[in-house]
C-alpha cells in the first residue's frame, strides 16, 4: 500500500513539473524577428547527441553545448561531426550550404520539432546566437552552476527566424576609474554574448589610471596605473596626501590583452580599445610630466576621485589641475605614435577610439606654446586647436592601417572623412555626422548611460543623473533624420566612478542591458514594453540561478514632490503594472495592511521620515525605501 501511495505521489509530482514547464512563457531577449509556436515540446534525453558543422568556432560551440547540458541538467553530451549523420541527433547545428540572404552573417533559423532541435546559419556567429536562444527556451535552471533535479529539460516546438537590426551592438566598460581583473572582464563578456552583443568598448585610460602595458613607455604602468585608494562618494574626496601609498590599481599585460581579445572573438565579440586624449590624461602626465603645458607645476599625479575639474561652467569643464596633453609639443605626437603602434598591433578591430571628450582648455589658454601654435597654424579657437591635435593623431592611426573614432566633441573643430563618431551628448551630433558622411555609433546619455542611477536615490549609490529602465527601452539607434547608411549601430556605456567592483558593474548593467540589446537587435515594430517587462522578470529568475547581480528598481516607484502653498505632496508612480504601494510617515515599516497609496500624499507637518514598500499578489516585491522628509522637500519641482 505504501509503495502504491509513493508511486502515485511521484507520478503526480512529475505531472506537476511537466505542467509548470508547459505553462512557462517564452521569454527571449532580444525579441526575435519572427517566432511561430507549434504546440508540444521536445524533451532532451539523458544522452544528448549533437551534430555540428565544422564551423570556424566549432570548438567553442562544442564547449558551450557541453557545459550547459552537462552542468545543470546532468546530461551526457556526444558530438557527431559528420554532416550526414544528423538523423539521430537531438541538436543539429548546420552551416547553410547556400547562403540565406535574409539572415546575413549573424542571423539564424531555429526549429524545434517533437524529435530534435535544428539551428541553421550562414556563419558560426549565427550558430552561437541560435544556441543562446535555445538556452533561453530551456527552464531558467539551465543557468545554474550545479546539477538541478526535478526539472523537465524540455523546449517548446517552435520556428524562429532571427537576425540583427544593426551591426554594432555594444557595451562599454570603464576599467580606469576602478580596475577589473581579466577574469572579471571575461565574465562581463560572457554575459554580453547571452544577449547577442558583439562589441566590447574597453575604456583603458583616464585620469584615474592607465591600464594597458606599453612596452616602449614603461612608466605608464609603473606610475600611471597606481593611485592612493579612496572609498566613498567619488568626486567628493578630499585631496590625498602626496606621500600616501599608491597601492590601488592595476593594468593588463599585452599577453593578457591578447588572451581577452581571443576570448571575446571566440564569442563573436570585437574589442575596441580607447586611449582617451588629449584630456583625461592625468595618469599620462603623472608618468611623463614633460608632455604637459606646465610640466614643472608639481601637480601631476594619478587622480583619486578628489575634485580637479570645475563642472559648474554650463559646458566644457574648467580645469583646477592640468589634465591635458600639450598639443604644441612634438614629443606628445612621438608619445602617441609609440602608444598607437603597440595598440594597433594588439587589437585586430579596425577602429581605435581616442576619446576627445571633456578636454578643458584652461591650461591651453595660459600656454605660450599653444599661442605660438595658433599663430603658426592660423588657428582661431581652442576647438580648432583640439581639431589640430585630433587630425595629427588620426594620421598616426591611419599609418597603422586603423581608423579613428572619438566622442562627439571632435566635431567642434571639424573632422576628417575617415573619422568615426560616437554620439553621447544626445542624438543630434550623430544625426549631423551621419548626414555629412561620417560613420556613427549612437550612445546618447539620455538613453544608454548606464552609470546613471536606475532607481530612487534612497536605494542607489548617488550619481548626478537618473535613467530608468523604461527610458532605456525607448532607445532607437537609428533616430529620425539620421542617414541610416552611416549608422553603424549603438552601445551603452558604463563609467565606473561609483562602481567599485564587478558585482556592482553587473547591477548597473542589468536589466538595462536587456533593453539596449532588444533596441539594437530586434525590429522596432517587435518592441513591446509590457511584454519586455514580463521577459525581464523571467530573466531575473535566470540570473538568480546564475548568481548574477541585477537591479530590482522596476519594482520601486518613481518619487516626485510638489509644493502647494506651505504644504508638500509626495507622488508615487510605479514603473510597471500590477503593483500596490503602501507608505508610512510614523517611522514604522509599512506592509499591505497599511492604507494603500492612491493619490499624492500630504507630508504631515511634524513627520521626519517616509517609508515606502510595493506589493504584488499580497507579497512584498519592492525594496523598503526610507527617505528623510528634509530630503523629500529638497526634491520639489
Amino acid at each position: 500500500m505504501k509503495k502504491t501511495i509513493l508511486l502515485i505521489s511521484m507520478f503526480v509530482f512529475t505531472l506537476l513539473i511537466f505542467a509548470q514547464q508547459a505553462e512557462r512563457k517564452i521569454s527571449i531577449i532580444p525579441e526575435p524577428v519572427s517566432m511561430v509556436k507549434k504546440g508540444g515540446h521536445f524533451v532532451f534525453p539523458d544522452q544528448v547527441v549533437v551534430s555540428i558543422s565544422q564551423a570556424e568556432k566549432s570548438n567553442y560551440l562544442k564547449n558551450l553545448v557541453e557545459e550547459r547540458f552537462s552542468t545543470a541538467p546532468g546530461k551526457r553530451v556526444v558530438f557527431v561531426n559528420s554532416e550526414n549523420s544528423d538523423n539521430n541527433a537531438d541538436i543539429v547545428l548546420l552551416l547553410n550550404p547556400i547562403e540565406n540572404n535574409q539572415i546575413g552573417d549573424e542571423g539564424y533559423t531555429l526549429q524545434v520539432t517533437s524529435d530534435k532541435v535544428t539551428i541553421h546559419a550562414n556563419k558560426s556567429e549565427g550558430l552561437i546566437y541560435g544556441l543562446q536562444t535555445l538556452f533561453q527556451l530551456l527552464p531558467p535552471q539551465i543557468e545554474s552552476n550545479k546539477k538541478e533535479d526535478n526539472v523537465s529539460w524540455q523546449v517548446p516546438q517552435i520556428e524562429i527566424v532571427d537576425y540583427p537590426r544593426v551591426g554594432w551592438r555594444g557595451l562599454m566598460l570603464d576599467v580606469s576609474r576602478h580596475f577589473f581583473t581579466v577574469d572579471e572582464v571575461k565574465k562581463y563578456i560572457d554575459n554580453m554574448v547571452k544577449y547577442k552583443f558583439n562589441m566590447f568598448h574597453w575604456h583603458l585610460t583616464d585620469d584615474e589610471g592607465w591600464r594597458i602595458e606599453i612596452k616602449s613607455l614603461p612608466k605608464l604602468t609603473e606610475v600611471g596605473a597606481w593611485r592612493t585608494e579612496q572609498i566613498g562618494w567619488f568626486g567628493d574626496f578630499e585631496q590625498p596626501d602626496k606621500d600616501a601609498p599608491k597601492n590601488y590599481g592595476g593594468f593588463y599585460t599585452q599577453d593578457e590583452i591578447r588572451d581577452v581579445i581571443n576570448y571575446a572573438l571566440e564569442r563573436n565579440i570585437q574589442i575596441m580599445p580607447e586611449i582617451d586624449v588629449p584630456g583625461h590624461s592625468s595618469a599620462v602626465l603623472a608618468a611623463y610630466p614633460e608632455l604637459a603645458c606646465f610640466p614643472e607645476s608639481g601637480d601631476h599625479f594619478v587622480r583619486t576621485g578628489a575634485t580637479f575639474l570645475d563642472w559648474n561652467t554650463g559646458g566644457r569643464p574648467e580645469a583646477i589641475y592640468e589634465n591635458t596633453l600639450n598639443p604644441a609639443n612634438d614629443k606628445v605626437y612621438e608619445f602617441m605614435d609609440k602608444v598607437i603602434t603597440e595598440v594597433a598591433a594588439l587589437f585586430p578591430f579596425e577602429y581605435i577610439h581616442t576619446g576627445g571628450d571633456e578636454a578643458p582648455y584652461t591650461f591651453w589658454e595660459k600656454s605660450s606654446d599653444v599661442k605660438e601654435l595658433m599663430e603658426r597654424e592660423n588657428l582661431n579657437t581652442m576647438a580648432e586647436v583640439q581639431s589640430y591635435f585630433g587630425k595629427r593623431v588620426e594620421q598616426i592611426i591611419l599609418s597603422k592601417n586603423k581608423k579613428m573614432m572619438g566622442w562627439d566633441e571632435i566635431l567642434e573643430g571639424g573632422i576628417t572623412p575617415t573619422t568615426g563618431l560616437m554620439s553621447w551628448r544626445g542624438v543630434e551630433y550623430g544625426i549631423e555626422a551621419s548626414n555629412s558622411g561620417h560613420m556613427v555609433v549612437m550612445s546618447p546619455t539620455n538613453y544608454v548611460y548606464i552609470d546613471y542611477m536606475q532607481g530612487d536615490i534612497a536605494t542607489e549609490p548617488r550619481v548626478y543623473a537618473s535613467l530608468r529602465l523604461n527610458q532605456t527601452y525607448k532607445f532607437d539607434p537609428i533616430p529620425e533624420g539620421a542617414n541610416e547608411d552611416y549608422i553603424l549601430g549603438g552601445q551603452a556605456n558604463l563609467w565606473t566612478e561609483q562602481v567599485y567592483n564587478i558585482r556592482q558593474a553587473e547591477y548597473m548593467t542589468w536589466p538595462r542591458g536587456f533593453a539596449v540589446a532588444e533596441s539594437l537587435w530586434s525590429p522596432k515594430a517587435n518592441k513591446d514594453w509590457d511584454n519586455f517587462v514580463a521577459k525581464t522578470e523571467n530573466h531575473f529568475n535566470r540570473f538568480d540561478y546564475a548568481k548574477i547581480k541585477y537591479s530590482p528598481a522596476i519594482y520601486d516607484p518613481i518619487v516626485t514632490v510638489t509644493k502647494k502653498g506651505e504644504d508638500y505632496y509626495v507622488a508615487l508612480d510605479p514603473e510597471i503594472k500590477g503593483l500596490e504601494i503602501y507608505t508610512s510617515f510614523d517611522a514604522s515599516t509599512p506592509d499591505n495592511f497599511y492604507p494603500k497609496y492612491t493619490e499624492p500624499q500630504l507630508i504631515p507637518r511634524d513627520a521626519g521620515i517616509m517609508r515606502i514598500i510595493t506589493y504584488r499578489d499580497d507579497k512584498p516585491i519592492g525594496r523598503l525605501m526610507s527617505i528623510q522628509v528634509d530630503d523629500l522637500k529638497k526634491r520639489v519641482r
